[in-house]
């Protein structure tokens, strides 16, 4: 193999010398800046929550990302977070997201669930920093955020008519209508509402709804539920069913993710035939 002139080869490196230094001339320093936190899932026991900063580029060439450094905190504890990749590409003349996943398991930040979910917000802070690879070397930028996000709330329960699928002198079979509410406005898993339930004080069985699935945000879920009631055993249920109406109360559980809550259920209902 021949051996290049040297006066070839200094060419060469000025010529690359001179193009380094030209892209450095031109290199624009990127900016990163704090987009917004959301819920990409939630149920009543954990939520995923994503800080998502934007990276706006305005070099003609991509740059990529070299370092990150990043720390999630909900109610001043510190949660499992992830982060982008090292490597990734941020678009040349364009914004590109990053977006920082965290895990929230509600019962390592508070000590009962129950009360925090009466809350409409929790607080979170984000520290930390992203290196980006660029002409000049890695520039760092800040990652330094104090916000809120919203928490889950549990399902609104109540009553409607229920209608009295027949009656004999020893018992009757009613359909009891339940209309389940999401009060968020994301999708909620429900995987299921139980309880005793009691007609005019007397406890005639149990009613359960079994999974419901994922409850659209603020949607509505209408539930028949058929019992069978027992005069024996509930004298003063027979009188109310055959009056018309009665005072219905529902203790009982609603579960959503791992976290079963309780659920008191008091309404005054007409029944139909």
């Amino acid at each position: 193999m021949m051996k290049r002139p040297l006066f070839v080869l200094l060419a060469l490196s000025l010529v690359v010398l001179t193009g380094c230094a030209t892209l450095k001339q031109l290199f624009k320093k990127p900016r990163v800046t704090f987009k917004t936190a959301r819920l990409s899932s939630a149920s009543l026991s954990d939520a995923t929550v994503d800080v998502v900063y934007q990276v706006d580029n305005p070099n003609t060439f991509g740059l990529s990302l070299a370092k990150v450094d990043y720390a999630f905190f909900v109610e001043g504890k510190q949660v499992v977070a992830g982060a982008p990749r090292k490597g990734i590409q941020l678009k040349a003349r364009d914004s590109s997201e990053l977006v920082f996943p965290a895990n929230v398991r509600f019962a390592d930040i508070v000590p009962v669930v129950e009360t925090f979910l009466t809350k409409d917000a929790a607080a979170f802070k984000v520290q930390g920093s992203v290196g980006i690879d660029t002409p000049i070397g890695v520039l760092s930028f800040p990652l330094e955020r104090e916000g809120t996000f919203e928490i889950p709330k549990v399902p609104n329960v109540q009553f409607e008519a229920p209608r009295i699928a027949n009656i004999s002198l020893s018992g009757a079979t009613v359909e009891f209508p339940l209309t389940v509410t999401n009060r968020n406005s994301f999708p909620l898993p429900v995987a299921g509402i139980a309880g005793d339930l009691k007609v005019a004080g007397a406890s005639v069985g149990t009613l359960s709804t079994g999974d419901l699935g994922m409850l659209d945000g603020r949607g509505t879920r209408q539930i028949t539920l058929p019992l069978q009631i027992n005069f024996a055993r509930a004298a003063s249920a027979a009188s109310a069913l055959r009056s018309g109406n009665a005072q219905l109360s529902l203790n009982g559980r609603v579960t959503s993710g791992a976290q079963s809550l309780p659920l008191n259920l008091g309404q005054l209902v007409q029944f139909r035939k």
